[in-house]
């Protein structure tokens, strides 16, 4: 079974141009026209910040291990790096082919590059929710990796976006330190702040009026501070739920009153939205082909293999590390973001926009067989939890009748 959010993006792709434009192009033009598509940018933006702003209250952020941080750390760098050398040689080699006359080569090739080692954070944490791994400590370990490779492939973006708008590298400096100072006065100064609502809510047992105002408020400022500060809102939702009070029954009640409004109604306008934007027909044709199979490549080894022999590398079993380097791999919800906002701004084509976006469907699709490859569901709890599959007696990994 894949995940909804896999539906949910090839449902997107399929209410833009390629197919119900291209079969239906006066219905597609009544549904959507030009000045609806401005609701939809405000709905998907609101959407995605309140999303990231429930994964981030999900994180048990303060039971980390001592060596959590430091492996989360390997991780995340064995994720980004790879994708990235292989991503910005692959943009070297497609640059006449591909990119926009009046982007520079090493722009556009570090665009690539940024694109291919992102990490679908949500996505991610959506598989993990719904088998209950959140909490192991895999889950926990892969979902820190993920958050750290797409904040640094965001900052990545600050400064080509800088350079694009030609204020040089350097202008990107103030977006990266005023997001560190934001991100610490989350954690710093609104945390404690909150901690008595949390208290509140655990004697309650449920969220009031006056708490579902603050829980929708906080994301919503939160994202609008780092909109403004130049960093993509769904990072200011996600600090707002890392400031959320840790107590079990706040989180629960949390999620219990807002989990499916936000994944079922707000969260697949933006899949729609992208959608529109997204014209497949534009990629035939041999060399378009080639490069589409340049870029998949690319993508996927250094990120699949690149992760999973670094987990190897920190002492995790085979099957574990694969499973990761799997989860790792796809990219769904963060690239179709990334890639929206470098087709705003003129940093790439249409072309690679919708190769991209390909790419973007194929790995998330192939995220879930391979886990389940390397981690079947009779070996899967024992091993997220720490437990090696390929150290356990036979009889333990036998499958019952």
């Amino acid at each position: 079974m894949q995940p909804r959010v896999l539906g949910e993006m090839v449902a997107g792709v399929l209410l833009g141009p390629t197919l119900f434009g291209w079969l239906f192009p006066e219905a597609q033009a009544a549904l959507f026209p030009p000045e609806v598509r401005p609701v939809l940018y405000v709905l998907s933006t609101v959407g995605l910040t309140l999303y990231m702003f429930l994964v981030g209250a999900g994180i048990e952020h303060g039971a980390s291990t001592p060596g959590e941080a430091r492996k989360a750390g390997v991780l995340a760098a064995s994720g980004i790096a790879p994708s990235l050398l292989l991503g910005a040689g692959a943009g070297f080699l497609l640059y006449d082919l591909l990119s926009r006359p009046d982007v520079p080569p090493l722009q556009f090739a570090l665009f690539l590059g940024g694109a291919l080692s992102l990490t679908a954070f949500p996505m991610l944490a959506r598989i993990l929710y719904e088998r209950g791994l959140e909490h192991t400590p895999v889950g926990r370990l892969t979902l820190l990796a993920a958050s750290v490779d797409d904040a640094l492939a965001w900052c990545l973006l600050a400064v080509l976006s800088a350079m694009h708008l030609g204020d040089g590298p350097g202008g990107a400096l103030p977006t990266i330190v005023l997001t560190a100072v934001f991100a610490v006065v989350m954690l710093k100064v609104v945390a404690p702040l909150l901690r008595p609502l949390g208290r509140s809510v655990a004697r309650t047992g449920q969220l009031g009026p006056t708490a579902m105002y603050v829980v929708v408020l906080v994301p919503l400022a939160a994202g609008w501070v780092t909109d403004w500060i130049g960093v993509y809102s769904v990072f200011g939702g996600f600090f707002a739920g890392l400031a959320m009070p840790r107590d079990p029954v706040f989180r629960r009640a949390l999620h219990g009153r807002m989990m499916d409004v936000v994944s079922t109604l707000l969260l697949p306008t933006f899949f729609t939205f992208s959608g529109l934007n997204t014209q497949l027909g534009g990629i035939a044709g041999g060399a378009m082909l080639g490069a589409f199979g340049l870029i998949l490549l690319a993508g996927f080894a250094g990120k699949y293999f690149g992760c999973s022999w670094a987990m190897r590398g920190i002492g995790f079993g085979r099957r574990e590390s694969y499973a990761v380097g799997a989860l790792m791999n796809a990219r769904g919800l963060m690239i179709l973001i990334f890639i929206n906002i470098g087709l705003a701004q003129g940093m790439i084509t249409s072309e690679l926009f919708a190769m991209l976006v390909l790419v973007a469907v194929i790995t998330t699709a192939g995220a879930l067989p391979l886990y389940k490859l390397a981690l079947p569901d009779r070996l899967e709890a024992g091993a997220l939890a720490g437990e090696r599959p390929e150290d356990r007696p036979v009889e333990a990994r036998a499958p019952s009748a």
